[in-house]
């Protein structure tokens, strides 16, 4: 059996497309630093909003004088959630 031999090289840098090497880079990277700090900023904003929205639910599950109680208030805000989330579903069917 003969094994081929692995091609070679052209010698040329695969490039998929051209960059001026005489630009300093700096806006490219002011903005790739900007985006970067929108990108975070709206991470932990989001985050935030996640665990004030988690929070007040334990707080009302913290009320509740009984674990029957806190299993029926969990099962109200389970039940309450999903209602929210079929109501946006159905309107964003309806918009398209």
């Amino acid at each position: 059996m003969t094994e081929n031999p692995p091609p070679k090289p052209s010698g040329d840098w695969p490039i998929t497309h051209p960059v001026d090497l005489d630009a300093s880079g700096q806006d490219t990277d002011d903005q790739a630093e900007q985006e970067h700090g929108e990108q975070y900023a709206r991470y932990w904003g989001d985050r935030a909003w996640n665990e004030l929205v988690l929070d007040n639910i334990r707080i009302d599950l913290e009320r509740q004088p009984s674990p029957a109680a806190i299993r029926a208030a969990a099962i109200r805000w389970k039940n309450a959630i999903t209602n929210l989330a079929d109501e946006l579903i159905n309107t964003r069917r309806n918009e398209r």
